[in-house]
């Protein structure tokens, strides 16, 4: 009797669970993420949505940074090639998000009075964190993960020493997008840090790299080896970024026209939050 009570309670539980589990799976497949949740065995969804309105969380160069773009991934990059067509990076999964806009007052005491005058200063959008996990499957996930390090790593420098046409200019400008148009869409940020936890405990997966050209376009004397490297399996990136925006920019602002949405980034336009 004890094996039939255990047996009923574990289909029980099973069934419970299982449609749980599918009704979060027809969630995620409705909203064009089915292939980036872990409750899934489908590999995390690293490729930009081809055909769908991509709203993951992006950072990227402007389509119209046609030279930083060049600069960055160059003919030929093979650590940078996976993201290459996407201009930057994105989290696979739903990042947590910190973000706070100020408005700024300068408190004016009075003389024999209890409660001083708030003199209004300015507003500003805060710095905004940006935190998500990065989860790698395969290699071709493994050579995503490098390749998101190694973009965070260069767009944290400028242009300085051999450089020779963008020589002086400092870390680039990207596009921050994410969750639809009245959300993030083109907004101009810049990165201050982004950190990296590489946690214990988790298994890695490698990846190789040609460190030249393929061999059509390389003779066999001038190629070198393969570079191996190393992805964890799970890791947490984190991005602070800044939103910067030029005097002539700022010009135009309208907070009628902010208020009906009209300043929401267009493909060539920026997008004020």
């Amino acid at each position: 009797m004890v094996k039939n009570i255990l047996g009923n309670v574990g289909r029980a539980v099973k069934t419970v669970a299982g449609g749980a589990i599918n009704k979060t799976l027809q969630r995620l497949k409705g909203a064009k993420i089915y292939g980036d949740s872990r409750l899934v065995t489908a590999r995390a969804k690293w490729q930009g949505l081809a055909k769908s309105k991509d709203w993951r969380v992006r950072l990227t160069i402007p389509n119209q940074a046609n030279a930083l773009h060049e600069a960055i991934f160059g003919d030929y990059n093979p650590v940078l090639e996976p993201i290459k067509e996407s201009r930057g990076i994105f989290w696979p999964l739903t990042p947590s998000m910190v973000i706070q806009h100020s408005a700024n007052y300068n408190a004016l005491a009075q003389t024999h009075s209890n409660y001083p005058f708030q003199a209004y200063q300015n507003s500003q959008v805060d710095q905004m964190n940006i935190i998500g996990e990065f989860p790698v499957q395969n290699q071709e996930d493994a050579k995503h993960w490098v390749a998101t390090v190694h973009f965070l790593r260069t767009v944290t420098k400028m242009f300085y020493g051999k450089d020779t046409s963008l020589r002086g200019n400092p870390p680039p400008i990207l596009h921050l997008n994410g969750y639809g148009d009245h959300m993030f869409q083109n907004v101009p940020v810049v990165i201050n840090t982004f950190n990296l936890e590489l946690k214990s405990g988790i298994d890695y997966m490698s990846t190789e790299y040609e460190t030249t050209r393929t061999a059509q376009q390389v003779p066999p004397s001038q190629r070198g080896g393969d570079a191996l490297t190393w992805a964890p399996t799970l890791s947490n990136i984190s991005v602070l970024v800044t939103p910067v925006y030029s005097r002539n920019t700022i010009k135009n602002f309208s907070l009628q026209d902010f208020a009906r949405g009209k300043l929401s980034g267009s493909e060539t336009g920026i997008g004020f939050i």
